[in-house]
């Protein structure tokens, strides 16, 4: 919803006169005629079809004859991608995960950024140029092992230090196994065949911060203490040993649910000895998907299904007196939509482990050559008008029972000096629930643009609105342009879409 929605916005803005010309008012017109959601394509397409297959990789990936250097960053939303590139492609190949969110890495928040513009022009030099600086020599897998941090939404730096695998998927990459026991993770005692259930309240994810962190404002996850009083926690005895991983956790789960439709969220928390929580990774899965996206299938209540939940790659150290959490929930709102009606799990304990990826110390990570520092170009010159404003609100009524999580995301307003173009762009979302009512599920975005250049002024306003019920989804949208101060254009979007196992 987020995403598409500030898409709705990009898409509607104008062409700039100063390029175009004359032409800039009937291009832009045109223009928005053809603008509409693409929140309720995506929605046309609740499982994995032609309309996903035809742009995605992983149809083919001996189709990339080219050499890659992938690059993401742990708050990015595509780490993932990194790993998969480099255990599935044939071709030259690097891969560079930093603590990032979604943002180049020489200008890389949360820090350290890096010289990522020398590392590309490296890359490029070897196989474009022939130039022999081996860098074909260096690991393919390049990361930052994070060390452990208090939980809060939005750091400056995340302390840590780079390490390296020469292959992805590394052979010294082990696996610790700890099984699920009566709220506890532990190796190799016997806890018997426990039966264990969950059915977690909606506003479980009210802190879990965004999918795809942009480092603009607090979109980090929170405290995990606030969402684990609603899921089904296993502890691991404090750490008799530091501890580091590097790849995907995955846990096995014998899951019973007593609805058709269900979805576990898995999160993975390193504990302190204070209690704090702070969440290293997560996984989602939506249990009608279990065998796969293209076909889903809907689940035999009461009947126990085997799955598969891999939770996002990451690297991170765990200290000393520190602990493990893993935490269990049936929803995961609003960072997930909640399934079609309140869905009750069933965990039996004998089937279900946490595999976690140890990696070893490796001597020579200690050699690796280090990374320039960033270098970054300051861009046009630019003066700003109107500070930007990033805030992130929980709001509980406990009168109406009403739970709203309010997203401000202002941009500010500024002045690109050398084309004399003034800026601005304000964001509102607003995901809210009452109760434990799954109808009641609402989400709002509403976004403004504007655009001014001396006597030329155009604004336009973008809103989706997204609903649902047992049966559909429910999208509404409204697009207004406005020059100077007359409105010249506006249309709303409505449709119904029925839910496909989501």
């Amino acid at each position: 919803l987020s995403w598409a929605s500030i898409m709705f916005a990009f898409n509607s803005l104008p062409p700039d006169p100063q390029s175009v010309g004359d032409s800039w008012r009937e291009i832009w017109l045109e223009r928005l005629e053809h603008c509409s959601p693409w929140l309720a394509t995506w929605l046309e397409h609740q499982r994995r079809d032609r309309f996903w297959r035809h742009g995605s990789i992983c149809e083919d990936f001996s189709a990339i004859t080219c050499p890659v250097f992938a690059v993401s960053g742990w708050a990015d939303g595509y780490s993932n991608a990194v790993f998969r590139l480099l255990e599935k492609l044939d071709v030259p190949r690097r891969g560079l995960v930093g603590p990032w969110g979604h943002l180049y890495p020489h200008m890389g928040q949360p820090g350290p950024a890096i010289g990522f513009l020398q590392e590309c022009l490296r890359w490029w030099d070897r196989w474009l140029k022939e130039v022999d600086n081996g860098i074909e020599n260096e690991p393919a897998l390049r990361v930052w092992l994070q060390d452990s941090v208090p939980p809060t939404t939005s750091y400056d730096f995340r302390p840590g230090r780079w390490v390296g695998e020469a292959t992805w998927p590394s052979p010294r990459i082990g696996t610790r196994t700890l099984d699920l026991g009566d709220r506890i993770l532990h190796s190799g005692e016997e806890r018997g065949d426990l039966e264990l259930t969950i059915q977690s309240p909606l506003t479980v994810g009210l802190f879990a911060g965004k999918w795809c962190s942009y480092a603009a404002g607090p979109d980090l996850a929170h405290d995990q203490r606030e969402d684990d009083g609603g899921a089904l926690t296993f502890d691991t005895s404090p750490l008799d040993a530091p501890l580091e991983i590097l790849g995907p956790p995955v846990l096995r789960l014998r899951v019973s649910a007593n609805r058709p439709q269900a979805m576990v969220a898995v999160r993975l928390s390193d504990v302190a000895p204070d209690g704090k929580a702070t969440r290293v990774t997560y996984g989602l899965l939506n249990l009608t998907h279990r065998d796969g996206a293209e076909h889903p299938e809907a689940l035999v209540p009461g009947t126990p299904y085997d799955v598969t939940v891999r939770l996002n790659h990451v690297a991170q150290a765990f200290p000393k007196g520190h602990r493990l959490r893993l935490s269990i929930s049936t929803s995961y709102w609003p960072l997930a939509w909640p399934p079609p009606e309140p869905v009750r799990l069933r965990l039996e304990t004998r089937g279900c482990r946490l595999e976690l990826p140890e990696r070893p110390p490796r001597p020579e990570d200690g050699d690796m050559r280090p990374f320039d520092p960033p270098e970054c170009a300051s861009g046009p010159p630019r003066t700003l008008l109107q500070p930007e404003q990033h805030d992130w609100r929980v709001i509980r009524d406990l009168a109406s029972d009403v739970s709203t999580l309010e997203v401000i995301d202002d941009r500010g307003v500024q002045r690109f000096d050398d084309i004399g173009l003034v800026s601005g762009l304000r964001g509102v979302e607003r995901y809210a629930s009452t109760a434990d009512d799954f109808a009641s599920v609402r989400g709002e975005t509403r976004w403004t643009w504007r655009l001014e250049r001396g006597d030329w002024q155009v604004r336009t306003e973008t809103r989706t609105v997204l609903t649902s019920d047992a049966e559909n989804f429910y999208v509404q949208a409204d697009l207004d342009a406005y020059e100077g101060g007359s409105r010249i254009f506006c249309r709303t979007f409505a449709a119904t879409i029925p839910r496909d196992n989501v």
